[in-house]
């Protein structure tokens, strides 16, 4: 608990944070009250409002004992030394070898009485959720996710060991956990291996010895091995199985099962297919538990809701048995079914299937009790997510918004905001087809909140100004305050340059303003400052007409820009959510400016599309958008990266035609350190720096790069580990974008957008550009990935790779 004087200094500026379900929450600097009816709001703290999280004395948070894994001397002692030196350890190795009772058995084991340490599972959960996870055991601040700079300066020094099982992540994935306890060491558990050298050892589990499996079998037999038939069939077994404790654990649980009493180990021939003798022998309980552990696949589920939905009284005794009989895992948060149970129990006849709309059911009235707190709802998030996976598949939309639509308020809550995300992300496509407008609204509103918490602003404001049109449709006035309440905090649109008709959303609640070519601009680009964004970096989803014969191609080489980039022919519908009417006017509402213009004449310089248009079928006149529908008309886009555009900074292009070939490259360098907001961009070529391509390798960003796609960007360093470059993107506006990594590879995020017709239209989603340097010091690979974006039929037509050479 905070002191009394802390208490007193912060009383009057700071709003209480309980930690309950109820209560708000904070998560950076911002406060976040959940509504799960109009939407979320969120406010700006200002300095001295922020928590201030109070160390707990020690961290000592170890997993459920289990049996002591047998033959695995070794590999313990390998984990032991690695962790004396200070090294990340990586095991891996295939389902049933074993991977998750040797964690365990480290975690009790190899761990002082006064040492600090950590377990986690980390099973279908995003990295970020798990830093929150270490945070929360190491502070005592409830209702609190700090920003990633905070999370870092407050688990600086914190010295403890961490136990992750499950870790099916990537080594970027893996990276960012560690990044979170700078000064923490890591044992990860997963199938593939994925810890570069560079970070830590990866250390692949086989099957036990002979000895080892023999010990075992007899452990679970409950007598010795002795008889020499015996041996030879237990000898036969573990060779077949490759020595894997799992396919032993079932082969004894088979004979000490048998009807006869003898318990006789099966043939060895048969361990490939001991599942069905285990059903056979289980009662009818433990079948239904089992079987509705199998209709959730790889979720979790507590032992109180295994005893509710399969109607047995004693679920933790009956749980505890199958996972005795290798057809369970105990977990952290209960139970999960193994892997290769699920296809297995599918082809087993005569079981009653579990009534879709009782689990939806159930779960919904579940999540929202007042005694169900968010921590148990977030770590149920993947049983929900299943359930309204299978209520979909099953053609009932409808349960599957249910479902999310009750959990979504928890997830905000817990501050989990992977888990939360994925679940928006399931809701709204629902909605759509559950033709659940009201639904609708808020599953974008949410997903603009989780954008602006997790630092996607740009991202943010498109949801939130798609948000706020449905809730104004809706008639909704709480909702239209609480989106508009939120987009004061992100940046706003403006419309675009070639004058045609735009609808912003009103601050005021009011029917949206259609402005037409007048010249006058009915949503000035906001002044972040006030709000603590950097209004260089503020990346805002402006539509300003490009000329795209000039500079800045949005097409690869090989692309034809004038071709459709959004997946799949014909284009999209877009009625189901952008299709909005200002009433009483029957003119089609562009949401909030987030769509790109709607499609008619081309403004001038633009790339003609309306021959492509015309191929789907969609009109392409002057008037094709204004359709007595209300329905915007078919998108031609090209997705580009436009913060920095890497590695084509200018591209010069032949004026007299509309070819968009990158055949004579120039370069663009700009300084970052140029007072001007809007520094003039100097030309060059790689053969006038002057630069002696003969010096020694260099280590880091610093410096300049040319791209093998044309152009060149100058990176600075601003600290440990991160490099700021400054330059125009695409849409004309200067930008900055901060790359952070270490040793070889650094990584920023950018926004791409929609090109319709060579203009900037609205933010489409999100690039994450990877630079690895290579070891000669002097080359990299740079690599660009869509990480998220806001409608699932975007494609990145100039996520392509390249290589860099270092110029100075």
């Amino acid at each position: 608990m905070a002191s009394d004087d802390d208490d007193n200094e912060r009383t009057a500026n700071r709003i209480d944070i309980d930690g309950d379900a109820a209560g708000p929450v904070i998560a950076g600097n911002h406060n976040l009250v959940v509504d799960a009816q109009h939407g979320s709001t969120v406010t700006v703290l200002m300095q001295g409002q922020r928590p201030r999280p109070k160390r707990h004395d020690r961290v000592r948070l170890l997993p459920r004992r289990q049996g002591v894994p047998l033959g695995r001397d070794a590999d313990l002692e390998s984990i032991a030394a690695a962790l004396r030196d200070g090294s990340t350890v990586q095991l891996w190795g295939p389902p049933g070898v074993g991977k998750s009772a040797l964690l365990r058995h480290a975690a009790h084991t190899l761990t002082g009485e006064r040492d600090e340490m950590l377990f986690l599972d980390a099973a279908r959960r995003e990295p970020e959720d798990l830093a929150q996870d270490m945070f929360e055991a190491c502070y005592e601040a409830g209702g609190y996710a700090p920003s990633r700079t905070d999370l870092c300066r407050l688990m600086a020094g914190i010295e403890m060991t961490v136990y992750v099982d499950n870790a099916e992540y990537t080594a970027e994935q893996l990276r960012t956990l560690m990044d979170a306890a700078p000064d923490a060491k890591f044992v990860f558990a997963g199938r593939e291996s994925s810890l570069l050298g560079t970070d830590g050892t990866a250390r692949r589990l086989h099957g036990i010895g002979r000895a080892a499996a023999m010990e075992l079998l007899a452990r679970e037999l409950g007598r010795p091995v002795t008889d020499a038939a015996e041996q030879a069939t237990a000898a036969a077994l573990w060779e077949t199985a490759s020595g894997m404790p799992l396919l032993l654990l079932r082969a004894a649980a088979v004979a000490r099962l048998d009807p006869s009493g003898e318990a006789v180990l099966p043939k060895p021939g048969r361990v490939e297919a001991l599942l069905p003798p285990l059903f056979d022998r289980l009662d009818r309980p433990s079948l239904r538990a089992l079987h509705l552990l199998a209709t959730l696949d790889d979720a979790e589920l507590a032992p109180v809701h295994i005893g509710a939905l399969s109607e047995t009284s004693d679920p933790s005794s009956l749980c505890e048995g199958l996972a005795e009989l290798g057809l369970a895992q105990e977990t952290e948060r209960g139970y999960r079914v193994e892997t290769d149970v699920v296809p297995a129990l599918r082809g087993l006849g005569g079981l009653q299937p579990y009534s879709l709309e009782r689990l939806c059911t159930y779960f919904a009235h579940w999540v929202t009790q007042p005694t169900t707190n968010a921590a148990q709802v977030a770590d149920h998030a993947r049983a929900l997510e299943v359930v309204a996976e299978l209520a979909e598949q099953s053609g009932r939309a409808d349960l599957a918004v249910q479902v999310v639509r009750a959990a979504s308020p928890a997830l905000a809550r817990s501050l989990r905001f992977g888990v939360w995300g994925r679940l928006l992300d399931q809701g709204l496509p629902a909605a759509q087809r559950a033709d659940d407008l009201q639904a609708q609204a808020y599953f974008r509103h949410e997903q603009g909140i989780r954008k602006f918490l997790t630092g996607n602003r740009a991202v943010a404001a498109v949801l939130l100004a798609e948000a706020a049109v449905l809730w104004r449709q809706l008639g909704d006035t709480q909702g239209v305050d609480a989106a508009s309440s939120a987009q004061q905090h992100v940046p706003q649109q403006a419309p675009p340059s070639d004058g045609s008709s735009t609808v912003s959303p009103q601050t005021d609640g009011s029917a949206p303003d259609v402005s037409g070519s007048s010249g006058a601009d009915p949503t000035p680009v906001q002044d972040v400052s006030s709000s603590g964004v950097d209004p260089t970096s503020a990346q805002s989803a402006t539509s300003q007409g490009l000329d795209p014969t000039s500079a800045q191609s949005a097409a690869p080489p090989g692309v034809d820009p004038t071709s459709a980039h959004v997946a799949g022919s014909p284009a999209p519908d877009l009625t189901s959510v952008q299709s909005a009417t200002t009433p009483g006017t029957g003119m089609p509402v562009d949401p909030g400016t987030a769509a790109s213009h709607v499609v008619g004449a081309p403004p001038p310089g633009s790339v003609d599309i309306s021959s492509a248009l015309a191929s789907s079928g969609t009109g392409t006149g002057a008037g094709a958008g204004a359709a007595s529908t209300g329905a915007l008309a078919a998108l031609k886009v090209i997705a580009v990266i436009a913060a920095l555009v890497i590695g084509a900074v200018a591209i010069e292009q032949n004026q007299d035609s509309t070819d968009l070939s990158t055949d004579t490259p120039a370069v663009v360098i700009t300084s970052p350190d140029t007072e001007s907001d809007d520094p003039d961009p100097v030309y060059t070529n790689p053969a006038d720096t002057g630069i002696d391509e003969t010096e020694p390798a260099q280590t880091g960003l610093a410096g300049v790069w040319w791209s093998s796609e044309g152009g060149g960007i100058e990176f600075v360093e601003a600290g440990p580990g991160t490099y700021t470059a400054t330059a125009k993107d695409v849409c004309g506006n200067t930008v900055t974008v901060e790359f952070t990594g270490s040793g070889d590879t650094y990584t920023a995020t950018d926004l791409m957008y929609d090109m319709d017709g060579g203009s900037c239209g609205r933010i489409l989603g999100e690039v994450l550009t990877t630079i690895t340097i290579n070891p000669d010091g002097n080359t990299a690979e740079v690599t660009k990935e869509m990480t998220s974006a806001i409608e699932d039929s975007v494609e990145c037509y100039t996520c392509t790779p390249s290589t860099w050479t270092r110029a100075s």
